[in-house]
Order: structure tokens, then C-alpha cells, then sequence
């Protein structure tokens, strides 16, 4: 079944709140549905380490199936360098700091409306 608007963007509301109530860094979510059939919405943010990023990944993962959400898809939980949570209509990057710099996503989707969250 195909997510609305109001879905996707309900969901990234969500997920920016579980990632904020982590104390995920440098929080921001890029509106990327003008530009690719991929999904809506991207959330980029990271953990200070590698253990900071596996709780944060782990508290959005615990938030959304509390709610009945479950991804499509993870990448990257065996490494905690970049995790990747697909879920369908919004995708959920966490990085390291110096793997997010070298990556640089915010960047190559400069032209995407971006919304910058500060940690609690």
C-alpha cells in the first residue's frame, strides 16, 4: 500500500523525535519528493560513536514497530559506520561524523528543502 503525504511526513515527524530523544546529532531531513520516485523524505543525522549510533537506530527501529512500522529494508547495523533504514517513502541515514562528512549526502541533495533539528 502506497504512503500519502501526510504519511511520510508523519512518519519522518516521528523519526526525527525518536532520533532527537537519543540525542542523535546534527539532525536534518531532506524533502526529497520533487526530485526522485525513491521516497519523500531522506533523515540524515549521526552518533558520537559507534554504540551511540546502534542506540539510536535501535530506539527508532523499537519507536516504529511499537506503532505497527516496520522497514523494508536495513544496510550498514553489522558495521555502525552508516546505517541505512528503508521505509519505503522515508529513508533514514545515520552516520559517524567523519563517514557523514566524507559522504557528504546533504551536499549531492543540495537542492532538496531542508529542515535543521537541534539536540535536545
Amino acid at each position: 500500500m502506497q504512503e500519502t503525504d501526510t504519511d511520510s511526513k508523519q512518519l519522518t515527524e516521528k523519526i526525527v523525535r525518536l532520533a532527537l530523544e537519543k540525542r542523535a546529532l546534527d539532525v536534518v531531513t531532506l524533502n526529497v519528493r520533487q526530485m526522485t520516485t525513491v521516497c519523500d523524505y531522506f533523515i540524515i543525522a549521526s552518533g558520537a560513536v559507534d554504540v551511540h549510533l546502534m542506540a539510536v537506530a535501535d530506539y527508532i527501529l523499537e519507536g516504529t514497530a511499537s506503532e505497527g512500522v516496520r522497514p523494508l529494508h536495513i544496510e550498514g547495523y553489522d558495521n555502525l559506520r552508516w546505517v541505512l533504514i528503508d521505509f519505503t517513502d522515508v529513508v533514514v541515514h545515520l552516520f559517524l561524523p567523519e563517514v557523514r562528512k566524507f559522504y557528504s549526502i546533504e551536499r549531492l541533495w543540495g537542492e532538496a528543502e531542508a529542515k535543521h533539528y537541534e539536540s535536545k
